[in-house]
């Protein structure tokens, strides 16, 4: 089938059920890149790349990209297009046991989640806010809406909550209009203005004066570097950024036409994904290097650092609002994924039309944003178990589901057409051993990094 087809017509159908598609596959690959790039990759990323040495990270991290990567956003979209359903359902119709509450568990996953990261997405937000402000002569301290460290502080508390709640409105205005209207049409904007003002950023950067040494550092590779523990973690990233986690990518997997080629559109999706990312480490870590500042700062590389990198550069307010503008896009396109899992899981599995669902999401998830809202002490450990943790789970079901559950012959005609060949086939063998035993060693990372705090990075 053609990328127009879903055009003609407009609905794809498992059994007697009836299920919106893409408009077109431009659309659709907009969508899929949108919500994997997220604050995934252009925060994560670069800041990842910086705790784990440079070039060896960004290596190891392309060929996992491809080796697991594409494979894992196959299976996910398989799921979703066999099944015709998001979590709230596919696991169920796919066989696997208990799959109805393993989609109950997932979802509310997904609504715990939902509430921090729109929150998180007003910081960026308030930061873009706060860079535009500059020229104005109005300069606000952007990290005011930052939780504290520990205690309350009222101030940040009340900027969250009214970032949050604007945002989710805007999260929900979307969701209502649906598929085509809403979020694919939100897609064809955001996606290509998140490149390019990657692209700004990226060319003034290297026109930086010392430029070149983090351009060094970011693509010089030395085999020394590749140790264990970057393999590991260049592995829990490729996981992380590409949103795998048995939700976003299985509800929109259920919206794919029936002829769309999986395997060509997931690797484009992966390739979308990872440029972007990429391209975030070559904006930043040139302009890093050539003000003297610390590459390795973990997390505070998008709070603390890069506001010192804009203030120390000529105009720099442009390229502050460029950066954050676009952070804002991307995050805001994975905001909406999760919303969509949300909505259309009370239609799929309550009949609940998408005019109840999204107000009744959006009350739910502001509930849930007010705790983590409080301080990092509570913020940190609500990501590691709704965020990484919660992911990490879902990815590990949805490809357990995908490679031992459902039957080997949908399996293949997902992947591969009515005619599959030798590459289909062994892609199915790979999706029953390979990405499970990835997905766990990316778990067994996560717990050991983030939970135990084993790891030193």
């Amino acid at each position: 089938m053609s990328a127009e087809e879903p055009e003609r017509s407009g609905a794809a159908s498992a059994g007697p059920t009836a299920r919106e598609t893409f408009a077109s596959r431009l659309g659709m690959l907009a969508t899929m890149i949108g919500v994997a790039v997220g604050l995934g990759n252009v925060w994560r990323f670069p800041y990842m790349v910086g705790r784990h040495g440079g070039a060896a990270f960004v290596l190891l991290y392309l060929v996992l990209a491809a080796a697991v990567g594409v494979p894992g956003v196959m299976a996910e979209w398989s799921l979703g297009r066999a099944t015709r359903r998001g979590p709230l359902g596919a696991f169920e119709r796919a066989g696997l046991p208990g799959g109805r509450p393993v989609g109950w568990l997932l979802f509310f996953v997904v609504l715990t989640a939902l509430g921090y990261y729109t929150n998180a997405i007003g910081w960026v937000a308030y930061y873009a806010l706060g860079q535009l402000l500059v020229p104005l002569g109005r300069p606000v301290d952007a990290s005011a809406i930052l939780p504290p460290p520990s205690g309350f502080s009222g101030r940040a508390f009340a900027l969250q909550v009214l970032f949050t709640a604007l945002l989710l409105l805007a999260q929900g205005a979307v969701i209502r209009r649906g598929l085509r209207s809403g979020i694919e049409k939100a897609s064809r904007v955001l996606t290509p203005l998140v490149f390019v003002s990657l692209l700004v950023l990226l060319v003034r950067s290297l026109t930086l004066p010392g430029a070149g040494a983090g351009l060094r550092w970011y693509l010089a590779f030395h085999p020394s570097d590749v140790t264990p523990s970057v393999v590991v973690a260049a592995l829990g990233q490729v996981v992380f950024s590409l949103a795998l986690g048995g939700t976003m990518m299985v509800v929109y997997g259920s919206y794919l036409g029936e002829g769309e080629e999986l395997k060509a559109d997931a690797a484009l999706t992966v390739l979308g994904d990872t440029a972007a990312g990429f391209l975030a480490g070559l904006a930043i870590f040139p302009a890093v290097f050539a003000l003297g500042l610390e590459p390795g700062s973990g997390p505070g590389l998008l709070f603390d650092t890069l506001p010192r990198v804009f203030a120390g550069i000529p105009a720099g307010w442009i390229f502050g609002v460029l950066f954050f503008g676009g952070l804002l896009g991307a995050a805001f396109l994975s905001g909406i994924a999760a919303f969509e899992v949300l909505a259309a899981g009370l239609g799929d599995a309550l009949g609940m039309p998408r005019r109840r669902a999204v107000p009744l999401v959006l009350g739910a998830c502001m509930l849930l944003a007010l705790p983590p809202m409080v301080n990092l002490k509570v913020f940190v450990p609500w990501d590691l178990t709704f965020g990484s943790g919660g992911q990490t789970v879902g990815a590990l079901l949805a490809a357990l589901t995908v490679g031992w559950v459902m039957r080997r012959g949908v399996l293949l005609e997902q992947i591969g057409g009515e005619e599959p060949g030798r590459l289909d086939r062994f892609l199915v063998a790979w999706l029953r051993w390979v990405l499970p035993a990835a997905i766990l060693a990316a778990g067994a990372w996560w717990v050991a990094s983030d939970v135990l705090g084993a790891t030193g990075g």
